[in-house]
């Protein structure tokens, strides 16, 4: 069963990596001067992303359970059942997640600097891309991968004598991966524009971070899917309010 859920996990992944190194990678390098072919870069864009996903399933799967958060979706999947009642069970938090994440990422458009409109501008990511890749690939790197390993590390470092982690730990590992997910947005950023204001960068950090708090309560509370379907329907609130 582990077998299956990891590559439904990838399959699931995938999707989102191809695309951002096929269609967004070459509109963040265009008019810099670069080391190698774009192909190239692209080909090992694609390798290093996919590699980090599969440490990111390999990591939830044998961790996840023992911290207590789940994707039951897929393990119902992989378990060859029904998928439905898990999606029934998820599909409301997500839904309301998603409107909230959506409604977050308008009103930051609205106050946006200067240079991140810059970017905006330069780099139009695809719709597809956004819903599959942060809806699906970033939700499994950060909140089944490193979500899951931080609730397991500081569950062994601060309550090793508790039989499972307790919400204070759960919180805390929200926090972490919520932050870290912030932080992550902008080395894309960076090699966009060459160089970032201090105040653009802590928009940006603040911005996803919000986001990512929002995100881990629903992966914790509600499983992984939920997580994934706020994080999709936010992209295309966004999408359809600001177009």
């Amino acid at each position: 069963m582990k077998t299956r859920f990891f590559l439904l996990a990838m399959l699931a992944g995938l999707p989102g990596v191809l695309l951002i190194a096929w269609l967004v990678l070459p509109q963040m390098l265009q008019g810099q001067a670069v080391p190698a072919p774009l192909w190239v870069l692209q080909l090992a864009s694609g390798v290093q992303s996919t590699a980090l996903l599969a440490l990111a399933g390999w990591v939830g799967m044998r961790r996840a359970d023992k911290v207590g958060l789940r994707a039951p979706l897929l393990t119902a999947m992989a378990q060859r059942q029904s998928p439905w009642p898990s999606l029934r069970r998820l599909c409301w938090p997500g839904l309301i997640g998603g409107v909230l994440g959506g409604v977050w990422l308008v009103l930051l458009a609205r106050f946006a600097p200067a240079e991140l409109l810059q970017v905006q501008q330069a780099i139009q990511v695809p719709l597809i891309a956004k819903l599959l890749y942060g809806g699906i690939t970033e939700e499994l790197l950060i909140r089944w991968g490193l979500m899951t390993l931080a609730t397991w590390a500081i569950w062994r470092a601060l309550g090793a004598r508790r039989s499972a982690p307790s919400a204070a730990h759960l919180y805390a590992a929200i926090a972490v991966s919520a932050l870290i997910f912030g932080l992550g947005h902008l080395p894309a950023l960076i090699a966009t524009l060459g160089a970032v204001t201090l105040s653009t960068a802590l928009f940006v950090v603040f911005g996803n971070t919000v986001f990512g708090l929002v995100a881990g309560w629903l992966f914790w509370r509600c499983g992984l899917e939920a997580a994934m379907l706020a994080h999709a329907i936010a992209h295309l609130v966004a999408h359809i309010a600001m177009v």
